[in-house]
């Protein structure tokens, strides 16, 4: 079976909706960030501070390499992980794709609550939030729109692995 990688903004519901549908397949789940500050020793904002994005991005390459093909996984990736080092062929050419194309007013609203301290790019305190993420969002749209599926709005996990299914 292939490994399905959810892709989209953060606070998308890649993580929620991943455990979800791994759960249902029985699949193992991987959240990419999580394995990056394992590998790291340190949080995604303390390399951001201490190495910085460049260095943030090398390790979301490396660590998304190390996922095997036909793992029966379903692998939550980090925001901006499909829009470098050809990342998202490389995520493409292993699994099946999953765009989680949620408005910008709801990532607003769930940062906002969630206000998550491990998200350098978004300051839930920042007063400009929804135009940075509209801005980021624009601009990660022709890569994020090469997934195999995109699914837009909020979503359920029953509607994923409907959409899905015929990948599998």
């Amino acid at each position: 079976m292939k490994n399905i990688f959810l892709i989209g903004m953060p606070s998308s519901g890649k993580s929620t909706l991943g455990k979800r549908v791994a759960d249902t397949l029985h699949y193992r789940f991987i959240d990419t960030d999580k394995l990056i500050s394992r590998e790291e020793g340190r949080t995604i904002a303390e390399i951001f501070a201490e190495s910085g994005e460049a260095y943030f991005r090398e390790a979301e390459r490396r660590v998304l390499r190390t996922i095997r093909p036909g793992g029966n996984m379903v692998v939550s990736t980090g925001g901006g992980m499909p829009c470098f080092h050809d990342n998202m062929a490389y995520i493409n050419a292993t699994g099946v794709s999953v765009f989680l194309d949620v408005p910008v007013n709801v990532l607003v609203q769930r940062i906002t609550a969630h206000a998550q301290e491990d998200r350098p790019l978004n300051n839930a305190a920042d007063p400009e939030l929804a135009e940075i993420l509209k801005a980021r969002h624009e601009s990660r749209l022709p890569i994020y729109t090469q997934a195999h599926i995109i699914i837009s709005g909020e979503t359920t996990e029953e509607e994923i692995l409907q959409r899905v299914g015929k990948y599998l």
